[in-house]
Parts: C-alpha cells; sequence; structure tokens
C-alpha cells in the first residue's frame, strides 16, 4: 500500500524558499556567477536569489507589446467608439475639460507613444543583464525566516509591475518596498513590529544589476557594502564609499516628502524620496576581477583582519570557477565558527551568505 508523501514541516518549507536555485543562474557573455547560503539552524534569516529576467519574463513578447502600443497609442479614437486603451480614456477626459484642441490629444500621444519605444529599448537591455537580491533578516530562526520571506515575495511584486511599465527597475520600486515594510502607526504591518515590543525585526537588503560589460548598479539598504577584489594587484580595491548611498535597514527611515510620512514610524526623516543618483555604480574592469557579495555571518564589514583573511582566500582560488571561490569563502567562514564553539560564543554564528560575480 503506497503512503502519501509527508507535507514539508515550515521549517523546511522555508528554508526552500530561501535557498537559491541553481537552475536559475544568468548566463552573461564575460560575467559567471554563483553563490550559496548556510543557515545557523534548520532555516535562517539570510536570503539571495538571482533575478533571470530572460528566463522569468518573455522579453520578446513584452518588447512587441511595447512597439503596438506605440502605434496603437498615435490612433486618433473613431468617433463614437468606446476607448481602446489608457490613451484613449484620458484623451476623452481632456476633451471635457475647458480649452481642449486637438493638439493638446496629439502631444499626449505623441508622449505617451515616446514612452512606450522607451519601454521596448530598456526591455532589450535586459538580455544583457541579470539581477541579485541579497537580504538579511535579523536573527536566524523561523520569525527571521518569514521576514527574509516577506521581503522577497513583495519585492518581487513590485518588480513585476516595474518591468510591465517602465521595462526596468526604478528607484520608485524600493521606495515603496522601503514604505511597505515601516512600521504603521495604525495598524500592523508585514513585520508586525509593536511600538511596545523591544525585540527588533529588521532586514537590510541589497539588489543589483550587472551587465555582460561588468557595470554593475545597485541600491542599499543597510548591508554591508560590497568588495572588489582585482586580479591585476591580488587585492580587495578602495570604491570610494563615500560616494556610495547606504539607506538604513529596510522601514527604520520614511523620506520627509512621502505623502504618508505621518503614518508611519521613522528612525528619522531623509530629505527626499529615493531617485537615480542613489543608485552606487561599480565596474569590474579587467578579466578575472571579482565583485564580492556577502552577508555579515561571513564579514561584518567593519574587522580588518577578517577582510584580509577573505582576500587571501580569494587571491589562492582566483583562477578557479566563481562557485570554487563562494565555496572556498564558506568553508572559510564555517571554520571560524568552529572556533567560536571553541570558545564558548556559539551567539555569534550567523547565518552565511556569499554570492560571486566574476568577470571573465
Amino acid at each position: 500500500m503506497a503512503t502519501e508523501p509527508l507535507e514539508p514541516t515550515i521549517d523546511e518549507y522555508l528554508r526552500q524558499r530561501l535557498m537559491p536555485v541553481e537552475g536559475t543562474i544568468p548566463h552573461l557573455d564575460g560575467i559567471e556567477m554563483y553563490g550559496d547560503s548556510i543557515p545557523a539552524g534548520s532555516v535562517g534569516g539570510d536570503l539571495f536569489e538571482y533575478i533571470n529576467f530572460q528566463q522569468r519574463y518573455n522579453l520578446d513578447m513584452r518588447i512587441a507589446r511595447a512597439l503596438k502600443l506605440s502605434k496603437d497609442y498615435l490612433e486618433p479614437l473613431a468617433e463614437g467608439q468606446p476607448p481602446r486603451n489608457s490613451v484613449d480614456a484620458h484623451v476623452e477626459w481632456l476633451k471635457s475639460r475647458p480649452g481642449y484642441t486637438a493638439n493638446v490629444a496629439d502631444e499626449y500621444r505623441r508622449a505617451r507613444v515616446s514612452e512606450q519605444v522607451r519601454v521596448a529599448e530598456d526591455l532589450h537591455e535586459l538580455y544583457t543583464t541579470a539581477g541579485v537580491l541579497l537580504v538579511d533578516a535579523e536573527g536566524h530562526g523561523i520569525i527571521s525566516a518569514k521576514i527574509a520571506s516577506t521581503v522577497h515575495d513583495t519585492f518581487q511584486a513590485f518588480m513585476f509591475d516595474d518591468i510591465g511599465r517602465y521595462g526596468r527597475t526604478t528607484p520608485d520600486l524600493f521606495e515603496k518596498l522601503n514604505i511597505r515594510l515601516a512600521q504603521s502607526v495604525t495598524a500592523r504591518n508585514a513585520l508586525g513590529r509593536d511600538p511596545n515590543d523591544n525585540s527588533r525585526e529588521i532586514a537590510t537588503m541589497l539588489y543589483g544589476e550587472i551587465h555582460s560589460s561588468g557595470h554593475f548598479r545597485f541600491v542599499n539598504f543597510g548591508h554591508p557594502p560590497p568588495l572588489v577584489f582585482s586580479a591585476e594587484y591580488e587585492k580587495f580595491m578602495e570604491i570610494g564609499n563615500a560616494r556610495i548611498v547606504r539607506f538604513p535597514a529596510l522601514g527604520l527611515e520614511i523620506p520627509e516628502d512621502h505623502p504618508d510620512r505621518n503614518k508611519y514610524f521613522s528612525m528619522a526623516l531623509r530629505t527626499r524620496q529615493i531617485n537615480s543618483s542613489d543608485v552606487a555604480e561599480i565596474t569590474l574592469m579587467s578579466p578575472g576581477d571579482i565583485l564580492f557579495l556577502y552577508t555579515d555571518g561571513v564579514y561584518d564589514g567593519s574587522d580588518e583582519q577578517d577582510r584580509l583573511e577573505i582576500e587571501r582566500v580569494i587571491r589562492e582560488h582566483k583562477h578557479a570557477s566563481a562557485r570554487q571561490i563562494c565555496n572556498a569563502i564558506l568553508e572559510h567562514a564555517a571554520k571560524q565558527d568552529e572556533h567560536l564553539r571553541q570558545i564558548d560564543e556559539t551567539d555569534r554564528i550567523d547565518d552565511k551568505t556569499v554570492l560571486i560575480l566574476q568577470r571573465r
């Protein structure tokens, strides 16, 4: 008699959701990438995901749709016909406004046509672009895993909307994600924080997109900064952190000019919302250069000796594959955990994630 398969436990379910899927690794000319995570317990609060645009979205169909809309939007609506699209509907509204002329409608239609042409061009860039998402929820248990999963699901929903409307990710996506995870004054939010509860449920996030040229653009919410290893000089290079914007962890800081700012608790007020000037940029200049992304269970971004040790590991494996470099760093971090166990400081052991992007 066949037995029914057992349903996964909540730990198993969350671990599967948060672990990377190797089959989704994007393949870009000139770029090799590989990452992995090791939870501190049965499940952890680290998450990273490859954003494989070609696999996730039907770029051909989306480009064709944008180009079709660029033609449809230009065609005037026949008298007495119902609106065919959002442009027709807006033109009908314009006709009801004082001072309307046919030129007003024509200018609006041309503007929307131009918008769709740009969408098609930006979608085409995604053929040679890949995204990477790293999230680190404070702690390393089921609650942390749930927080990381919430960030992931919210991010994916907003990205789907951005790709559909603009053909790319926009700074507004991250502002919406930040406010979504902020603590509401009047209601529980996704993280369920309580102003009378001293526990902290916080998530850091780094999202970046790398082009086949080696150009990496990213936004950072409280996450340890990326490090660039130069193949020529065999060491981490200074990348001018003073010019790289790093926001506090998600939900902690509400922009002063956000219309709903008084509806959320805020550690501080930013003077403005995120724009393109807040997107940092790094370029892997030469073959062999490595972009090292990580969570603080591997390196917290501050200890010089830890940095030198990781630099040594990469130097010893710089001719290896991205997978081998990633595994070597994780093995090094695991040895550090063994030392913490020996000195009875297991509370310092945290989830570990490493992502290697190497220019070939």
